[in-house]
């Protein structure tokens, strides 16, 4: 047994309901490979929204990186490299490499099956501002923390 001393009437319940479609400021708080159910493994991403009236609210995304089905790999990398160019991260190492780095999910509802209720999807990714001459580095520039030649 845990004691708790909590009382519900100060605080707001947590809702699921679905979030109506749109575009969404959020960031990657987590992730892990998690195994399909054909043998296969997921990437599984868990996303924070972080403004608007669904602040907090968390979404998932699943990627299937490794699957049977050469098209459902396509997607999950094609998925991934948007993810990638998003938040700047075009090499990563490791999915931690994701996280915390705002971007923009445009979501979208799924229509309840007999199986599952209705519930949301991401669509797609996009950087938070859109990338332009001024804020797109040199090409010819190195990345890092050098110091200009003055001369």
């Amino acid at each position: 047994m845990v004691e708790l001393n909590f009382n519900a009437n100060e605080h707001e319940p947590q809702s699921f309901d679905v979030l109506p479609p749109g575009e969404y400021e959020v960031c990657i708080t987590g992730s892990q490979m998690k195994p399909t159910k054909t043998g296969g493994e997921m990437l599984e991403l868990t996303l924070q929204i972080l403004s608007g009236e669904y602040q907090n609210r968390k979404l998932w995304d699943r990627l299937n990186l490794v699957n049977s089905n050469p098209e459902a790999v396509k997607i999950a990398n094609g998925t991934l490299s948007s993810i990638c160019r998003a938040v700047g991260v075009l090499t990563p190492k490791d999915s931690s490499e994701l996280h915390n780095k705002p971007l923009i999910a445009k979501i979208a509802i799924q229509k309840a099956t007999e199986k599952y209720d209705e519930s949301n999807k991401v669509k797609a990714y996009k950087p938070r501002e859109p990338v332009n001459e001024r804020t797109q580095p040199d090409a010819m520039q190195p990345a890092g923390d050098s110091e200009p030649d003055w001369g």
